[in-house]
């Protein structure tokens, strides 16, 4: 039997997508109280999705404790649980959602199956203040280009291959940045971009309102291992390019949807060139810019925890015999009850 309160103060949201277990517990007034990460690192490529759903499950435990000590709140206080249902890497989804039902079942508490991508739209818009934006998500695992309309949140423009987090980081990887000084590749790739001089051609490929990498990154991978250039300048091109198409993509949505903001998140948002060229054109397009935090941008709990308590007040909760997760789960396949027209 649920739990009745007269008064839902409490979201736990639990993020386990890909590489990252995370665990954050928000009030409903969507003030974060805590937003625990653990990030799985493989010692050498990709990630390893069985791996990973190992690291998930050996510290579900350890990020849990920490988030409720972060939040000065006891499990009894949580009244809703949510977790990222999807999309993404199988094993990663089922170590979370598993986490998550026994969580609500033993707390008697409502259970919020939420979309990875709604989320970060979400927790942008509720920490960079944006009410009704364009969206550039980039990450590892995700390019969208994304904007509300009718009820839903519409892809003007994605990746048909590889998304351009993952492109810099397999260019990192053969590049041999891979371990050095600790810091993530992508911001290796953009430590070396600023001191590159040259534009070296790359595949420019937009298709539509959508954008290839897989050439793109063929040919500069091709080009590395030619030994012709310096890192510094296929660093620096890498990004004017990959980025130009980005950009542009995006100033397409925002010229059709005629939106007063364009919001960028996912893990790429960190980048400052990206951000410097969509700052660009919003102020062209008369659009407020809004970027969000590091740490809201990356897969984090209290994304989905927001995304959960947003769910909840519009009545959108998941029996335990249903939550089964949705490797597949398209952003615009989900309804967003929550925001206005």
């Amino acid at each position: 039997m649920l739990k009745r309160c007269s008064v839902a103060s409490h979201c736990l949201g639990i993020e386990s997508t890909a590489d990252d277990f995370s665990v954050g517990i928000l009030s409903f007034e969507g003030k974060v109280l805590a937003n625990v990460i653990s990030a799985y690192v493989p010692e050498k490529g990709g990630i390893h999705p069985r791996e990973a759903a190992r690291h998930h499950a050996e510290v579900a435990g350890k990020v849990l404790a920490e988030a409720f000590q972060r939040a000065g709140v006891k499990p009894q206080e949580i009244d809703v649980v949510a977790f990222s249902q999807g999309p993404g890497l199988g094993p990663c989804l089922r170590t979370g959602a598993t986490a998550a039902r026994a969580l609500a079942s033993y707390l008697g508490v409502p259970l919020v199956g939420v979309n990875h991508c709604v989320a970060h739209i979400e927790i942008g818009k509720l920490v960079a203040g944006a009410v009704d934006p364009v969206t550039l998500y980039v990450s590892g695992g995700n390019t969208i280009v994304s904007a509300f309309e009718a009820g839903r949140y519409r892809v003007f423009g994605e990746t048909l291959d590889i998304a351009v987090g993952n492109c810099l980081d397999v260019f990192a990887r053969e590049a041999g940045l891979h371990g050095r000084e600790g810091m993530p590749l992508g911001a290796m790739v953009e430590q070396l971009a600023s001191r590159g001089q040259t534009l070296i051609p790359l595949p420019y490929t937009v298709k539509g309102m959508d954008l290839s990498f897989s050439g793109f990154l063929t040919a500069a991978v091709q080009l590395l291992r030619k030994g012709k250039h310096s890192l510094e300048d296929l660093c620096f091109s890498l990004q004017e390019v990959a980025f130009s198409m980005l950009t542009e993509v995006t100033e397409r949505a925002l010229a059709h949807t005629e939106k007063s903001e364009v919001l960028l998140t996912g893990g790429v948002a960190a980048n400052k060139r990206l951000q410097s060229m969509l700052e660009s054109v919003a102020e062209e397009h008369n659009a407020r810019f809004c970027v969000v935090p590091k740490q809201y941008a990356l897969d984090n709990g209290a994304m989905i925890a927001w995304t959960g308590i947003l769910a909840y007040q519009h009545h959108v909760t998941l029996p335990l015999e249903k939550s089964f997760v949705k490797l597949k789960w398209r952003l615009d396949e989900v309804p967003v009850l929550w925001v206005g027209g």
